[in-house]
């Protein structure tokens, strides 16, 4: 399209909701008012069934949603300053309620104008047509939009920007001859935001159920590796499932951090109405797959793993010390979900090395985050967790302690009156003690070095030498065991 020399003369009309921000501010305060005000859930649905002007009032009124950490559509902004620059009057015309849009304004100080929804009409599609035929008559202003609700005003615009549509949205606007601008949303695909936001990377934390069955020596038996196999899908759903609320009760925090602004919900990749429909399916299906097939002490301990990781989200990942211990535990419980799955033994050692171990990861994970906060120059106690910066030093001579006392109960349990009988030579074992201590003393040296990903287990999962570790230390224990 030839530029037009008369557009600075035309008011810029901009949407709000998937145009200037990739998300939806119903759903933001909808979501917060949920979340806060959890036995009042309800209450929602009631005001949508008096009106959608209502129920968008309601939740204005209730909720907070924090406009400077929203994730707007930085090239989009970029247009609109130089447009303003050129003396354009910017309009900003949003279906979200008008307390919203006018905090959003007054926080980029861009428009000269906020249209929004307010008493009883919903400011949406056709009323909005209207209403700007109204204020500036039919081809009177350019609409910035973003999807099928904003046909209806630009068929009234002379010219129709684009922001992140899909490719029929695009080809029906091209159709009407009235294309100007057209801008990508420059966020991912959405099949690689849903594989992020179900953390399915992190499902190999949840091998951990095979531990007791391999530890004991039972992976020839068929059975068994079934019932494994079932209980680490009922692991996976039932930790995506609690990754996803997780990550919608943390998105105003998110929002302030340096890399977790990108997840899904944070960014607006995902629509934080697919998370809420999707965590209760994920749960309902791992409870199902475990009432199905496997025991009832592994389903008692999922249900266990689930209230706790709840707690976590909630509440306990803002206590020092006590959110370490936690995700520590939470590591132990997919061990001792392993063992009744499959019917053996708890081993007083494997649960004890376990603890020490996943607790030194855990103190590795905030000490990152501590780190790049310092480094960052930020003071005070870290947005949603219960550390401040000064307490670097502190969390790394726990975190170092408890890594090499996991190293110390696997020396001890070589010792072990039980050892010969799993083991035909239990001292070789020895080998994969300072093999341990390498790779911890390794990880915590990388994590002060600034270098450590914020989840030593992704760290890990990527790092050749732990992988060289593992073989290493699993080569050991196979010759322990063949030796004679």
């Amino acid at each position: 399209m030839s530029q037009d020399p008369f557009a600075v003369t035309r008011p810029l009309v901009v949407d709000l909701d998937g145009t200037l921000i990739p998300t939806d501010l119903l759903l933001e305060s909808a979501s917060q008012f949920v979340l806060s005000h959890p036995l009042q859930g309800f209450k929602p649905l009631l005001w949508a069934l008096q009106s959608r002007a209502t129920l968008k009032a309601k939740l204005a009124a209730s909720t907070r949603i924090d406009v400077a950490a929203l994730p707007y559509n930085t090239e989009v902004l970029h247009w609109l300053r130089v447009q303003k620059q050129q003396g354009r009057s910017l309009v900003l015309a949003t279906a979200s309620h008008s307390v919203l849009a006018h905090q959003v304004a007054a926080h980029l100080q861009l428009f000269d104008e906020v249209l929004a929804t307010q008493d009883q009409v919903n400011l949406k599609a056709h009323a909005k047509a209207q209403a700007l035929v109204a204020r500036f008559g039919e081809d009177g202003f350019d609409y910035v939009g973003n999807d099928v609700a904003d046909f209806a005003v630009w068929q009234k615009a002379h010219t129709a920007h684009v922001v992140g549509a899909s490719a029929h949205v695009l080809a029906r606007v091209r159709a009407m001859d009235k294309l100007g601008e057209v801008f990508d949303n420059n966020l991912p695909t959405p099949t690689h935001s849903v594989f992020k936001a179900l953390r399915v990377h992190q499902w190999m934390k949840n091998l951990l159920v095979f531990v007791p069955l391999f530890t004991a020596h039972l992976y020839g038996d068929a059975q068994r590796l079934v019932l494994a196999a079932l209980a680490f899908l009922a692991f996976s759903a039932m930790a995506s499932s609690v990754y996803l609320l997780n990550d919608l009760v943390d998105v105003q925090d998110d929002r302030h951090h340096v890399r977790k602004r990108t997840r899904p919900f944070a960014s607006g990749a995902l629509s934080l109405l697919h998370g809420w429909l999707a965590w209760p399916v994920l749960l309902v299906a791992s409870v199902s797959l475990s009432a199905a097939f496997l025991p009832l002490e592994f389903c008692a301990t999922l249900g266990i793993y689930c209230v706790l990781t709840l707690a976590y989200s909630f509440k306990l990942k803002q206590v020092a010390v006590l959110d370490v211990l936690t995700l520590a535990a939470l590591y132990t419980l997919r061990i001792m979900a392993g063992a009744v799955a499959v019917a053996v033994p708890l081993s007083f050692w494997l649960l004890l090395f376990s603890v020490f171990i996943f607790l030194s990861l855990a103190l590795i994970k905030r000490f990152s985050e501590l780190k790049a906060a310092r480094d960052a120059g930020q003071s005070g106690a870290l947005r949603g967790r219960g550390y401040a910066p000064e307490d670097l030093e502190m969390v790394s001579s726990l975190g170092g302690s408890a890594g090499f006392i996991a190293v110390l109960v696997l020396a001890l349990y070589i010792q072990d009156g039980q050892a010969p009988h799993l083991y035909g030579a239990p001292q070789l074992i020895w080998l994969a003690c300072p093999a341990l201590l390498f790779w911890i003393s390794r990880a915590w040296l990388i994590a002060h070095r600034g270098q450590m990903h914020d989840d030593p287990v992704v760290f890990a999962l990527k790092d050749k030498v732990s992988w060289g570790v593992v073989v290493f230390m699993a080569s050991v224990l196979v010759l322990a065991r063949v030796w004679s």
